[in-house]
């Protein structure tokens, strides 16, 4: 499941070989960091959106996380204070987009200004979920393109680079003048449906709007099976006027695949659609699980087997015994692409291949 470069192809080079997974074709490759491979002049710190990630991440580098103290006054403006020397580091900080967006974006911000200003050799902003990523363009008149305001901001605040993930529209990317590295679900997303749904060889993947077809083509032919869309007209944000299914899903498992889901509304419409349609049995595979307002008990209502997330939000509270949440943990991609980065490796291995 990626965004609109999801289906990037990667020629990987003979000597980089992986272990392969025995239910799965996706090559897997063990990184986890041992006490013999720990990385010398490397800081990671983690902001408090997700904690439990940086947690993860840390420890699959073999390190510790970095002390860092964020408070705010009483007037409520955030003061961040790095409890230790980066000086001639290089530095990951670690703060997703989610939860209080604005304040944990400022908390991104601070950090990584006080850190570039204690002569860190380079910082890097690990983004799992990339905020304002909707507004990416102007839909209508005196629109913002609060996208492109929040690249600036990272840059202005003294970011060198940004890892993110499968971000919501690839022209972001162009909104920054430093590198971007998007990252994809795709490989854990191919490997989990493997590992899952054990009729996945009679499946259909499925794109609930237009703009995930290149996501859902991608994923569907490196799983040889066909593929189908649903065209769906807004009136306004949130509420659906119409759907259409384009493709036959009758008598298979329909798999719907997309970059992120808010309210629900869209996936459980869809969901429906293709229930009329007379799919079997239908499943949801999303990277970014925002899950706001009604969309909990909307999925618990829906018809789904099970809708499938990664854990760039965090999801502990989603997750119940008996519920159709579940998670794909994507702490060993990002952990990777950190260890890549710092050594000065290629991170496009990670577009076709799964850590272990």
């Amino acid at each position: 499941m990626t965004t609109d470069t999801n289906s990037v192809e990667v020629n990987i080079p003979e000597k980089t070989t992986g272990a392969v997974c025995p239910s799965s074709s996706t090559p897997i490759v063990n990184t986890r960091a041992t006490s013999t491979t720990r990385m010398p002049n490397i800081k990671i710190f983690g902001g408090s959106s997700h904690k439990d990630l940086a947690n993860k991440i840390a420890d699959r580098l073999g390190i510790e996380l970095g002390k860092v103290v964020t408070k705010k006054f009483s007037n409520q403006e955030t003061c961040v204070e790095i409890g230790e020397s980066v000086r001639g580091e290089d530095v990951y900080i670690i703060q997703s987009g989610c939860g209080e967006i604005n304040d944990n974006l400022m908390e991104l911000l601070i950090m990584i200004n006080a850190c570039k200003i204690a002569s860190a050799s380079r910082v890097t902003a690990v983004i799992p979920l990339f905020p304002y990523a909707r507004q990416d363009k102007k839909d209508k008149s005196r629109a913002p393109i609060s996208a492109k305001l929040v690249a600036n901001m990272l840059s202005v605040a003294g970011a060198d680079h940004i890892i993110t993930m499968d971000l919501h529209a690839s022209q972001i990317q162009g909104f920054f003048d430093i590198p971007v590295d998007n990252l994809f679900a795709e490989p854990a997303v191919l490997k989990w449906i493997r590992d899952n749904i054990p009729e996945w060889n009679n499946s259909i993947i499925v794109s609930p709007d237009a703009g995930g077809a290149k996501r859902v083509t991608s994923i569907a032919d490196r799983l040889n099976v066909d593929f189908a869309m649903i065209h769906k007209e807004r009136k306004k944000a949130n509420e659906i006027a119409s759907m259409v299914l384009v493709g036959d899903v009758k008598g298979r498992t329909a798999i719907l695949v997309d970059d992120m889901a808010d309210t629900c509304g869209t996936m459980c419409c869809a969901a429906n659609k293709l229930k009329e349609a007379g799919a079997v049995k239908i499943y949801a595979i999303l990277t970014h699980g925002i899950f706001s307002g009604p969309a909990i008990s909307r999925i618990e209502n829906a018809c789904f087997e099970s809708v499938v997330v990664t854990n760039t939000i965090p999801q502990d509270h989603n997750v119940k015994e008996g519920g159709k949440i579940s998670v794909i943990d994507i702490s060993m991609i990002l952990a990777e692409a950190i260890r890549r980065t710092h050594n000065g490796e290629s991170v496009s291995y990670l577009f076709s291949h799964v850590p272990l």
